[in-house]
């Protein structure tokens, strides 16, 4: 597990735009993150973790995931870029105090476009999921 204090080590974004508390998985196929949703958060509205920030907490899980393991290997995180989002569904909105535990999974690569499969769970309610095509940038 990576704790708060070191995630920007694995992704670009920084505060108030960090959606990753910690990297609970990060292997070839599948990443997992938690995030609590913390009041005053930048997508908090009216207790409500919103929309945009479901799909950020996706996004940066796959960064997290992926910079992770570029920094095992010695090499410079990537930046990468959200190409599509396939299928996206909101199920419910996490309030405030809810710790969001997000999972990505591989399903095929090409070239540097990675398409993958994102859901976000607070327990064992789903909150959101949806098909993502992320474009890495060559360094």
């Amino acid at each position: 597990m990576i704790p708060q204090d070191d995630i920007t080590t694995y992704i670009p974004q920084r505060a108030p735009f960090v959606m990753v508390d910690a990297v609970l998985q990060a292997d070839a196929k599948v990443a997992k993150t938690s995030f609590e949703i913390r009041e005053g958060h930048l997508f908090v509205v009216n207790g409500l973790f919103t929309e945009p920030g479901l799909v950020e907490n996706m996004a940066q899980t796959a960064a997290a995931g992926t910079g992770y393991r570029y920094q095992q290997k010695g090499e410079t995180v990537p930046v990468g870029f959200i190409a599509a989002i396939k299928n996206l569904k909101i199920y419910n909105l996490p309030k405030t105090g809810d710790v969001l535990h997000t999972t990505i999974t591989i399903v095929h690569t090409v070239m540097n476009v990675h398409v993958v499969e994102a859901a976000v769970y607070v327990d064992d309610e789903k909150m959101a999921s949806c098909e993502m095509k992320i474009f890495e940038q060559a360094s």
